[in-house]
């Protein structure tokens, strides 16, 4: 017998016995089954406990309260959406939509810069030390970060302190006289709220950018320094279009984040609503869930049409 032939005979084990072997058997002579074994269990968990609540929480907008005795009425009705499109709602919802779109402009306005650096000039240790600042502020606890700056941003805080000290502190107060965006401190404002929505977010928006950058050939940007553009046209022509997916895509987190988030304006802001926190009171306090559920619709079906234009942008490359 030829080497070959004791080589092939030897690779070819001897049939398994007993449940575990047929089993064995079975999944490698049927890779699709085993796939399907494999994806059973997250499917099952997206299907039934993600997207089953989500469902469930739709048929309840469709719900009403009855006046009379405070009690859900399970009966088909859209008199919960004719809620919803009242005077004050709309203010929430315009509200939290504005607040979530300049947290969006702010944080790509911030990243860009500190993305660019590190994509095209960070090298080994500092390339490992930028990442490390990136990503250190989400290791912490969220509410940690909250209340630090509610510390910071208090009348009594550092912030207070250091304009004081640059004779500042009369531009300070009269940005706080200002309406909607004014209050007694900054941690009682809607600039404070702003503020700490664009700290906790940025992260979210710079990897996406890195990422984005990252792909950018370096011959494209010396091809157009070679033809003459100058680095404002070549960052309009060449760096921002190509960079512009990793943007959309960062701004997917810190839109939908921003539209859904009820602590920060609760721990951070003026008695004025947000979305997250409609949503709380009407469920926790005043026992409305059929009003609290279609609140809840609304940023999804926000977040619906933001996702198809964002996929249409092939933002989700950059991810």
């Amino acid at each position: 017998m030829s080497v070959q032939a004791v080589t092939r005979a030897n690779a070819i084990l001897p049939k398994r016995g007993g449940i575990g072997g047929s089993l064995s058997d079975l999944l490698w002579r049927r890779p699709g089954l085993l796939l399907l074994l494999m994806l059973a269990p997250p499917l099952l968990w997206l299907g039934i406990v993600y997207i089953g609540s989500l469902l469930a929480l739709l048929m309840q907008s469709f719900f009403s309260i009855d006046e009379y005795s405070g009690l859900i009425s399970r009966h088909f009705t859209l008199k919960t959406y004719g809620d919803l499109f009242q005077a004050a709602n709309i203010d929430i919802i315009v509200r939290t939509v504005t607040m979530a779109a300049l947290v969006t402009l702010a944080s790509a306005v911030v990243a860009f810069p500190i993305a660019y650096y590190a994509a095209r000039y960070a090298r080994g240790t500092w390339k490992a030390l930028f990442y490390l600042g990136v990503m250190l502020p989400l290791w912490s606890s969220y509410l940690v970060k909250i209340y630090a700056w509610k510390l910071i941003l208090a009348k009594e805080g550092i912030l207070t302190w250091l304009l004081a000290k640059l004779h500042l502190s009369w531009l300070l107060d009269a940005w706080l006289s200002l309406p909607i965006v004014g209050g007694n401190s900054l941690s009682v404002s809607f600039t404070g709220t702003f503020i700490v929505f664009v700290y906790v977010w940025l992260p979210f928006m710079i990897l996406p950018i890195q990422a984005s950058l990252e792909r950018v050939p370096s011959n494209l940007l010396e091809a157009s320094s070679d033809l003459g553009a100058s680095p404002g046209q070549t960052f309009r022509n060449v760096i921002f279009p190509l960079a512009l997916p990793g943007i959309v895509a960062g701004s997917i987190f810190t839109f939908s984040l921003t539209l859904g988030d009820y602590i920060i304006p609760q721990i951070i802001g003026t008695s004025r609503l947000f979305i997250g926190q409609a949503v709380y009171a009407q469920q926790g306090t005043a026992g409305n869930i059929p009003l609290a559920a279609a609140f809840t619709v609304v940023p999804i079906v926000i977040m619906g049409f933001y996702l198809w234009g964002a996929k249409r942008m092939r933002a989700f490359d950059a991810l």
